[in-house]
């Protein structure tokens, strides 16, 4: 397939803005604008909404994520509305016990590590967090050495994201999940940093669980995300019941019929009124958009236009992870010592260009709608 051209007309930015900071919160695509507002609409009269449209939905959004994912059931697909419930689904569903123990990076997103706080608490298992080195050189690499070297015979969970959300260093999980095989421990991955920019394919991977908000790389509004539960959690018992994840729900005249299975699959995690006829087109019609450009091509528009203003940045005293080790849709700065982090920052207010802070290092997180021109601006900026 042929590169993709600048999309920025396909969203509403604002001409003068330079907005590198998709992974703190995407803006909406024209399109998924004009889906919510049909939604939004629906709602004026609810006469026209059939028993039926409680599932089609959210079966064509499963389908679109599917897609996204390779994987090869739309049932292995559960709705959520945000990382962090998926996430608890999961936790509830794992059993542990003292002398086991669980996997985390160091500063990882609260939401995959939170849950995994209360398991440890509740089941005695011990949690090893798993630094990256002091220094810089090498630094992904041998970060993900350390996790592989971590992982023993008592570990039953390893909780990642595909890259780290401070910074994009990207952890190798072909290695990860052959070493959590070799010892019988899960993979359970938070892929909100990643999935939709970064191609991810869960036939190959093979996590046990794969979660994921959608306001970010999925190009989604707020409070709606997507899931992946593997074979582990066919049986489990959700966070939530609710009528809609029980098996026969869509048969509304034996809804007090009390049903004791639970919908097959994933469908059981589902969140309580997830066929939000607000949210869930705007879902769909976002992955509709990804699925036609491809996370492999938006990798490559990323890497193109990122190329060469890292390049001069590193000729100034900035450090930035090797490409093979990061993200090209997320990266971190670290700025040269005698650079203060109050002064850049004033400096990029100044200048209306829109990254983050995350720990030690500017995350810069560009899509679709920005250009070599405004990676260029973001360099002029910090080299003062």
């Amino acid at each position: 397939m042929k590169n993709l051209p600048h999309q920025r007309k396909k969203f509403s930015l604002p001409a003068q803005s330079v907005y590198l900071n998709c992974a703190y919160m995407s803006p909406l695509l024209k399109s998924v604008e004009k889906a919510g507002i049909q939604g939004l609409l629906s709602k004026r009269n609810p006469s026209f909404l059939s028993s039926g449209d409680f599932f089609t939905g959210a079966d064509e959004l499963r389908s679109e994520f599917a897609q996204l994912i390779n994987a090869k059931n739309k049932n292995q697909i559960a709705i959520i509305p945000s990382a962090s419930y998926g996430l608890a689904n999961a936790a509830k569903n794992i059993k542990l016990k003292r002398g086991e123990n669980l996997i985390v990076a160091a500063e990882q997103f609260p939401s995959n590590v939170y849950p995994w706080m209360n398991l440890s608490k509740e089941s005695g298992a011990s949690i090893k967090t798993i630094h990256p080195p002091s220094f810089l050189e090498d630094r992904g690499k041998i970060w993900n050495e350390k996790i592989l070297d971590s992982i023993d015979s008592a570990t039953r969970l390893v909780a990642l994201g595909h890259v780290h959300w401070a910074d994009g260093t990207k952890f190798d999980l072909m290695k990860i999940r052959k070493r959590t095989r070799e010892v019988g421990a899960l993979l359970v991955i938070d892929g909100t940093q990643s999935v939709g920019a970064l191609p991810f394919d869960v036939r190959t991977i093979q996590p046990d669980a794969l979660i994921c908000g959608g306001y970010k790389w999925l190009l989604g509004p707020y409070a709606i995300g997507l899931a992946y539960y593997g074979n582990y959690f066919d049986q489990g018992i959700p966070i939530e019941e609710n009528w809609i994840n029980r098996k026969n729900s869509e048969d509304f005249s034996g809804l007090v019929t009390y049903e004791a299975n639970y919908q097959p699959g994933a469908l059981r995690y589902d969140v309580g009124e997830r066929s939000n006829f607000i949210l869930v087109p705007m879902m769909t019609a976002a992955l509709k958009q990804i699925n036609q450009w491809t996370p492999g091509r938006i990798q490559e528009y990323c890497q193109k236009i990122s190329a060469r203003p890292i390049t001069r940045l590193r000729e100034a005293g900035y450090w930035i992870e090797r490409e093979e080790q990061r993200g090209h849709h997320l990266f971190g700065i670290r700025l040269p010592q005698q650079k203060s982090i109050r002064e850049v920052r004033a400096k990029l207010k100044e200048n209306k260009i829109a990254v983050s802070v995350r720990g030690e290092a500017l995350r810069v997180s560009p899509y679709l709608y920005n250009s070599e021109k405004d990676l260029m601006k973001l360099v002029e900026t910090l080299i003062f």
